[in-house]
C-alpha cells in the first residue's frame, strides 16, 4: 500500500495590516512606527512595537531593498481640464528639478478617476505622490501615505500623516467681497463650488463677509461648480430674478468664464451692468480679451513649499501643513456698481457649450 505524504500547510505571514488591527491603529500609523520615523506618540510607538513582537511580525526585507532603490521620480496627479492645475504643474517642474528629481504626471479625466491615476504613479515607483485638488477623504489619504509619502495641494489634508499646501479660501473670498463692496455693490451673488475642494470654505466665507458689511439680506448663493457650464447655468438662473445681482463672485476662473459667456450672449455689459470676479488667476483670466479680475494663488510659492515638504517626508520627517495668503488682481471685469441697473428679464435661456480653453 502506497504511503501518502501530506505536505504541512504553510502558515500565513503576519502583515503590517495585522499589526495595525491588533494594536488598534491605522496601517499608516503602524507603518510610521515600524519605519522608525516621526509622527507617532511614544505610547503608540511602544504599543505597536510590542504588538508586532507578540505577533511575530517580520518586515519584508526584499520589499525594503526594492524601496531603497531610488527612482528619482516625484509623481503628480492633476485634472487635465483645469487651467489652474496646468499652471501648478508648470511650476512643479521647476521646483522638482531644483531638488534633483524628475516629475512624472498622471492625469485625471472624466473617464479616468483619481485612484487610477495614483495607481499609475505607484507602478512607476515614484518616491512621493503630489495630488492637486484631491477628492480623497482624509482617511483615504492617510492610508495612501502608508504606501508612499503623500502631499496634497489646494486643500488641507485632514491627516497629520499627509502634507499639504493650500491658500486661505476664507481670506480669498473675503478679499473679493471687500473689493466689490468698495465699488458700491450691495446685491452680490456667489456661485459656489459644490463639492470641489475649497467650495464649502468659500461659500461660508462669502456669507460671513456679507454679514460683516451689513448685507446679509442681499447676499445671494447659487449652487455651481468648477466648470464653465456650472457658471453658465447659475448666472442664467440669476438673470431671471426680479432684482438681479450687480456683481458675481464665481467659484473659480472657469466658472467665471461661463458667467461672462452668458452675459455676453444676453447683451449684459461687463463691468458696466454686472461685475464678475474669478478665483485662481489662471492663464484664462490673463488672456487679453478676457482680462478677468480674480483672486490669485501664488503657484510658484505653492510649488516651492510643496517640494520642501515632500523632500522632508521622503527623508522620514513629519509632513508640514502650509496655508498661504491670497491676493486680489483687479482687471477689467469689475467696476463701480451701476447707479440704475436694468431690471428687465432676459430672453429665453440659451444652451452654453462646455469649453476647455
Amino acid at each position: 500500500m502506497a504511503t501518502e505524504f501530506i505536505r504541512p500547510r504553510r502558515q500565513r505571514r503576519v502583515t503590517l495590516a495585522d499589526v495595525a488591527d491588533a494594536a488598534g491603529v491605522s496601517p499608516a500609523l503602524a507603518s510610521i512606527v515600524m519605519r522608525g520615523v516621526s509622527g507617532a506618540s511614544d505610547a503608540t510607538r511602544k504599543r505597536v512595537q510590542q504588538t508586532a513582537e507578540e505577533l511575530g511580525y517580520v518586515p519584508d526585507r526584499r520589499a525594503q531593498k526594492l524601496r531603497q532603490i531610488r527612482s528619482g521620480l516625484i509623481g503628480a496627479c492633476f485634472e487635465l481640464h483645469q487651467p489652474f492645475h496646468g499652471d501648478l504643474v508648470e511650476q512643479l517642474y521647476v521646483a522638482v528639478a531644483d531638488h534633483g528629481f524628475d516629475l512624472s504626471l498622471s492625469c485625471i479625466t472624466p473617464s479616468r478617476d483619481e485612484r487610477t491615476a495614483v495607481g499609475d504613479l505607484m507602478r512607476e515607483r515614484c518616491e512621493a505622490a503630489i495630488l492637486l485638488g484631491s477628492r480623497m477623504t482624509s482617511e483615504e489619504l492617510g492610508a495612501l501615505s502608508a504606501r508612499i509619502p503623500t502631499h496634497v495641494i489646494a486643500r488641507g489634508s485632514g491627516s497629520p500623516l499627509v502634507g499639504s499646501v493650500s491658500t486661505d479660501d476664507t481670506a480669498g473670498i473675503t478679499i473679493a467681497v471687500d473689493h466689490l463692496v468698495s465699488l458700491g455693490h450691495r446685491r452680490i451673488l456667489h456661485i459656489t463650488g459644490g463639492d470641489a475642494p475649497g467650495g464649502t470654505e468659500r461659500a461660508t466665507g462669502f456669507t460671513a463677509r456679507m454679514a460683516h458689511h451689513g448685507l446679509a439680506d442681499l447676499a445671494l448663493l447659487l449652487p455651481g461648480g468648477p466648470t464653465e457650464t456650472d457658471g453658465a447655468q447659475a448666472i442664467t438662473e440669476a438673470l431671471l430674478f426680479d432684482h438681479r445681482p450687480t456683481a458675481v463672485v464665481a467659484f473659480n476662473d472657469r466658472c467665471a468664464i461661463g458667467v461672462l459667456e452668458v452675459l455676453r450672449q444676453r447683451d449684459v455689459h461687463v463691468p458696466e451692468d454686472v461685475s464678475v470676479i474669478g478665483y485662481d488667476d489662471s492663464r484664462l483670466s490673463r488672456l487679453s480679451h478676457i482680462s478677468m479680475s480674480t483672486i490669485a494663488q501664488d503657484v510658484s510659492r505653492i510649488a516651492t513649499e510643496t517640494m520642501a515638504s515632500v523632500t522632508a517626508q521622503i527623508a522620514g520627517n513629519t509632513p508640514s501643513q502650509t496655508v498661504l495668503a491670497p491676493r486680489l488682481i483687479a482687471r477689467d471685469t469689475t467696476g463701480p456698481a451701476p447707479s440704475a441697473p436694468r431690471v428687465s428679464k432676459p430672453s429665453a435661456p440659451q444652451n452654453v457649450e462646455k469649453r476647455h480653453l
